[in-house]
């Protein structure tokens, strides 16, 4: 119904930014509602920011004033951009279709101190 893809990932040092973006192709309905999660070295997956599709955000208390959500809906298209970077950030990163539950493949989030 929905492939999500993401990239943007990668290896900075902290305090330094990157953004991801999660393309999803398919049905539209599966695209309005995008989830970001993100999976550290041998811990559970974690929830890190939402956008809807009339553009209400949310986002885990651990990465608040330091990521922002956006959406281009021309492009189907949602990013995530990360500001401020923390070792602790260090993950996989995975966007979800929130109504559809479908998964993207992740992309490698590294932080170095």
């Amino acid at each position: 119904q929905v492939q999500l893809v993401e990239s943007g990932g990668g290896s900075v040092q902290a305090g330094g930014s990157l953004r991801l973006s999660c393309a999803a192709f398919g049905y539209a309905r599966c695209t309005y509602d995008i989830s970001w999660y993100r999976q550290p070295p041998g811990k559970e997956r974690e929830f890190v920011s939402s956008i809807n599709s009339g553009g209400y955000t949310s986002y885990a208390d651990s990465v608040k004033g330091r990521f922002t959500i956006s959406q281009d809906n021309a492009k189907n298209t949602v990013y995530l951009q990360m500001n401020s970077l923390k070792p602790e950030d260090t993950a996989m990163y995975y966007c979800k279709s929130v109504i559809c539950g479908h998964w993207g493949q992740g992309t490698q989030v590294t932080v170095s101190s």
